[in-house]
């Protein structure tokens, strides 16, 4: 539970850098096609949120894994997935098709220094799950990802406060 003094801290962090919206008002154009691309429909929601999940600890950012966990919570996600996430190749409760996406965010976050990244054989178990159009979704959706995973790293918003009132003003 936390006290009065952890929620002084809490009000007291501030981010890096002000928001990016003053200065680049097209990244809510860039943002919001991103996410109706990654939302299509063709990939469920809940696999995207765990695919973002795993990229956050991936990369080892507060804000993202927040965002993601937060996000499969409002959806009624089990608590025992999201917290299984980080060792998701043993938990016994992701369907293959979610291990499989899991396996090439890695793939795409981790450098590989005995070949490829996302060899053959991994797009061809990941093309046993899902269609040429959801790929794309998946590949739409870790880029989204991707993109903003440099904004966490470098600006730091603020973890678990509603976008707009996550940067310093």
């Amino acid at each position: 539970m936390p006290t009065e003094q952890d929620t002084t801290e809490q009000d007291t962090i501030q981010s890096r850098l002000p928001d990016p919206m003053q200065f680049f008002p097209e990244i809510g154009e860039i943002a919001g096609g991103m996410t109706r691309a990654a939302m299509n429909g063709s990939v469920p929601r809940a696999t995207i949120d765990l695919a973002h999940l795993r990229a956050g600890q991936l990369v080892g950012s507060t804000y993202h894994t927040l965002r993601a966990a937060g996000q499969l919570r409002s959806a009624g996600e089990a608590e025992e997935r999201i917290t299984a996430v980080a060792s998701w190749r043993d938990a016994p409760c992701f369907t293959d098709a979610e291990r499989v996406t899991l396996e090439i965010v890695e793939a795409v976050l981790t450098p590989n220094p005995f070949g490829e990244r996302v060899p053959d054989e991994l797009f061809g178990r990941a093309a046993e799950h899902y269609d040429e159009k959801a790929l794309w979704t998946l590949t739409v959706a870790i880029g989204q990802i991707c993109f903003f995973i440099p904004v966490a790293l470098i600006a730091k918003p603020i973890p678990g406060k509603a976008p707009g009132q996550n940067y310093r003003r």
